[in-house]
């Protein structure tokens, strides 16, 4: 038998939901089955540990880049003061500025506004042109009708398809197996590309796992 989510699960992870994605969780069912994710609790659990610890419990749809002065050089010391060559006062408070430049000429950005067109979005924060680009190819994979979503980025958050790019994104990378495995380091590592935020997605593990056991 399938696992369930429902309506009542995703008030008690998230009670400060953005409406589209309580909207698409509503409707989630039939795309977590499709994508093998309800299958068994363990794998329901890690995917809505990572999804939940990505969106900031359902409530961030877009990468968070307002950084103070501060705090930029140590998210990124290779490029601000004082290790890295940038003036972190010019990029502070301004996302656009800051996205284009720590994202341009990378991850298939080319275009002068693209770090900040194709910044983190969506349940598991696709991130860079490239990424939308492979979402469209995995997504139509299964939806044949599925956005471009170079062309509509913001596709990525809406309630029609966030959870679908989630689902594809996770098949793809082969984390329903990591997650029969019960290793939230490998998922970690397939859906962040590092160990960013582990002890968090830990936490966020053990209340998915409390309520999908």
């Amino acid at each position: 038998m399938t696992v369930q989510i429902t309506d009542q699960n995703i008030a008690l992870l998230a009670p400060n939901a953005r409406s589209s994605y309580r909207e698409a969780f509503a409707n989630a069912q039939p795309v977590l089955d499709q994508f093998g994710i309800s299958d068994s609790p363990l794998r329901m659990a890690h995917f809505m540990a990572q999804v939940l610890h990505e969106s900031g419990g359902l409530a961030i749809q877009f990468e968070n880049l307002n950084y103070s002065a501060d705090r930029l050089p140590k998210v990124w010391p290779s490029r601000f003061q004082p290790t890295g060559p940038l003036n972190p006062g010019d990029y502070a408070h301004n996302p656009q500025r800051l996205a284009n430049e720590v994202y341009g000429k990378r991850m298939g950005n080319t275009g002068p506004d693209d770090g900040f067109t194709y910044r983190g979005r969506g349940l598991l924060q696709l991130t860079g042109k490239d990424s939308y680009g492979e979402a469209t190819r995995i997504v139509r994979g299964s939806f044949p009708d599925a956005p471009d979503f170079v062309q509509a980025p913001d596709a990525v958050i809406a309630a029609d398809w966030c959870v679908k790019v989630a689902a594809a994104e996770w098949q793809q990378k082969g984390c329903n197996e990591k997650a029969d495995a019960d290793s939230i380091t490998q998922v970690t590592k397939a859906i962040n590309g590092g160990l960013i935020g582990l002890a968090e997605r830990k936490e966020w593990l053990k209340r998915t796992q409390a309520v999908w056991s």
